[in-house]
């Protein structure tokens, strides 16, 4: 590959080499390959992160003192091996141990890396710090099954049970801050509280202490945002200046005689008075570590609850979100959870394949590996709560009859997220015999979303509470906002709230007339139930051709089935397409149109699948999708408390995790996993949709 740095090169991630090399004490430590730079001190790395990065942004005190829902945020440049986020991580256990009132408060870890290290690397080496110490080996177990693949782009890490996120941006540092969105003419704002600055020493790579970064640092920061470094070189001092920090030189760790502290005062130095001389600077440094007094005022919540109209899987979402927050969410539908289009009975989650040069924008792919990771978490919520899983790792196999991407172009993809099969492999996968797959894409972390399983996680959630109502109107005030409607009594009834989110699909539109009147597509997915014959003949894993089809077996919970078909195996397939119809009654034809996509891609179940579809069952929704196939996340025009998330397509189960959750930092004042631009693209008063329809 070029050296050169195009638009293309910088979204292929270059995973690190890493080095073992032997310290003082005889213990192997890993060495940057590409910047010749130890990741952590030869003596002991947890301690000088504890010194350096935790003391020195005083984060014991500052962290202890945090009201109940109040945010704190922290970013880092470099994360190499992660040993700075598992010592803070471990610190905030403590904190949240030790303080009742901390139980809501919330840690936001934002950090960057160029050359992630390889998932077997880095678990030999937290396996080595596992033995070194002990109280890290319940944090790096549940962090290396998060760890995402390495692909360029924000990945999101939540570990619910701490009040954690971790936001894992790979890719160019710079370019990776700039996407932070962070507008100051709203209320709240997000900035950062404490900047971890431990890249490679400027001598080793000069990219992580140019000017371009600190001019990030300074455009998210705010008076009271402190940073600390392990670097007293000229260049990191002139640069904070510049920035707007005071610093200060300390005592470093171990073998190192001095580091930086420093603070963000209200008088910001310009570059043209930065000191360019080292003696000059010392003479003007002052001393912050001892007496500093640090105002915090970050992301404190007014807004204690929010109701979320619409209880599909866009809305059941928001509420998660919201409720992880912990504000008060009333769920309110004309129905039920799950009535419409997101209560099939499965849901096929898999990627949604772009050139990689486009992954880091592409939010498909970002919702996929978020989504992905959040199923599996609810699996362990489920087994604890004795509940069938809410996803069945099952892999899948694409055929690329209906895709804009070839095997040529996944090609960088990380194996484990996308690869391309031998075709003797992809029939042994698949079981299909006579299908010509030269040209396939198999995606081993595809699985099967059960949405009622889906929905009994997230209604346990102590702060979500459902209320079956249909929504007449909605009323915002300065200080409030109303809604007013009638419940299946027929009896009126009116809830207040600090913030509405509008998550109906199609019918968001009669709501709030802001919201734009989206194309409504009838979609009916056919399921079938196999004699023994069939079953020994039908694909083993799901498949997308023009549709997809896949094998499932109910469970007990399963709202489309009877108990007398529950562990039965079923196989699943469509979906139909028809434009501007929102009729859901069940349509025979439409199983045959199902069934002959189906037949048509892969001609050897023509003798396989019935014919005769008279008993299949059947289930009809209606998608909603914008002229631009993005979906609508956002606040609505003229209003302060009026917000909306629609338009998920048939995407709804890899996209509405992502996009809930980059919502509701919106609503808080907190950093979102999506960058400035793509939450550009999600805006509900983009240009896009200031056209209707035809």
């Amino acid at each position: 590959m070029s050296t050169t740095q195009t638009d293309e090169t910088l979204s292929v991630i270059t995973p690190a080499n890493i080095d073992w090399q032997t310290d003082d004490t005889g213990n192997k430590v890993p060495v940057s390959g590409e910047f010749g730079d130890v990741y952590f001190s030869h003596a002991d790395g947890l301690a000088e992160t504890r010194h350096v990065f935790l003391a020195h942004n005083q984060l014991p005190e500052r962290l202890s003192k945090l009201a109940p829902q109040q945010s704190f945020t922290i970013a880092e440049l470099g994360f190499g091996t992660g040993l700075n986020l598992l010592a803070t991580w471990l610190l905030w256990r403590h904190l949240r141990d030790t303080h009742p009132h901390l139980a809501t408060a919330r840690l936001h870890f934002i950090t960057t890396e160029k050359h992630p290290i390889p998932i077997t690397d880095l678990t030999k080496i937290l396996a080595l710090w596992g033995q070194r110490a002990p109280e890290l080996t319940e944090l790096i177990t549940p962090f290396l099954d998060a760890y995402p693949p390495l692909v360029a782009g924000c990945h999101r890490l939540n570990f619910f049970t701490d009040n954690l996120t971790v936001d894992m941006w790979f890719g160019d540092a710079a370019t990776s801050l700039t996407k932070l969105y962070s507008d100051k003419s709203i209320e709240p704002t997000p900035f950062v509280d404490a900047w971890f600055l431990d890249g490679f020493a400027p001598s080793c790579n000069s990219t992580l202490w140019a000017e371009n970064i600190f001019a990030q640092v300074q455009r998210l920061s705010r008076p009271s945002t402190t940073a600390a470094t392990y670097s007293c070189a000229g260049v990191v001092k002139r640069a904070l200046r510049a920035s707007g920090f005071e610093i200060s030189k300390v005592k470093g760790f171990g073998r190192k005689r001095e580091m930086l502290t420093a603070i963000m005062t209200n008088a910001a130095c310009s570059e043209s008075n930065a000191i360019k001389s080292d003696i000059a600077c010392d003479a003007i440094e002052v001393d912050i570590s001892d007496n500093v007094i640090l105002s915090e005022s970050h992301s404190v919540l007014s807004e204690s609850h929010s109701i979320v109209i619409g209880a599909g899987v866009s809305g059941l979402f928001v509420a998660w979100s919201l409720a992880n927050r912990a504000i008060q969410v009333t769920l309110v539908d004309k129905s039920a959870p799950l009535a419409g289009a997101s209560g099939n009975p499965r849901a096929l989650l898999a990627p949604k394949m772009t050139p990689i040069h486009h992954v880091d924008e592409h939010l498909h792919t970002i919702g996929y590996l978020y989504s992905s990771r959040v199923y599996r978490q609810f699996n362990d919520m489920a087994q604890s709560e004795s509940i069938s899983s809410v996803i069945e790792s099952t892999g899948a196999l694409d055929l690329l009859m209906k895709a804009n991407i070839g095997t040529e172009q996944i090609a960088d993809y990380p194996d484990d997220m996308a690869t391309t099969l031998s075709p003797e492999a992809a029939r042994n996968f698949s079981g299909l015999k006579e299908q010509d797959l030269a040209t396939n894409l198999y995606l081993p972390h595809a699985g099967l979303v059960n949405p009622q399983t889906l929905k009994q996680i997230i209604l346990l959630h102590p702060l979500i509470r459902f209320q079956q109502l249909t929504v007449d109107s909605v009323n915002e005030t300065e200080t409030q906002i109303s809604i007013q409607g009638h419940n299946k009594d027929n009896a009126a009834l009116t809830i207040d709230a600090d913030n509405v989110v509008i998550c109906a699909a199609f019918e968001s539109h009669d709501i709030d007339k802001r919201i734009f009147d989206c194309r409504k597509i009838r979609g009916q997915l056919s399921w079938f139930t196999p004699t023994r014959e069939q079953l020994s003949h039908l694909p083993k894993i799901p498949l997308k051709y023009s549709g997809y089809c896949t094998l499932f077996t109910a469970q007990t919970n399963d709202d489309s089935f009877d108990n007398r078909a529950a562990h039965q195996p079923h196989f699943l397939l469509g979906a139909s397409f028809i434009r501007n119809n929102i009729d859901t009654h069940i349509r025979h034809e439409e199983h045959q149109i199902s069934r002959d996509k189906l037949v048509t891609a892969i001609p050897e179940m023509s003798a396989i699948i019935p014919t005769d579809t008279s008993l299949w069952q059947g289930r009809a929704g209606v998608r909603t999708q914008t002229p631009d196939y993005h979906p609508i996340v956002g606040r609505l025009s003229d209003s302060d408390r009026m917000w909306v998330m629609s338009a998920m397509g048939a995407k709804g189960y890899a996209l509405a995790p992502i996009c809930a959750d980059a919502l509701v930092d919106m609503m808080t004042g907190t950093f979102a996993p999506l960058s400035e631009a793509m939450l550009a693209r999600l805006a509900p008063n983009r240009v896009r949709l200031q056209t209707p329809l035809v």
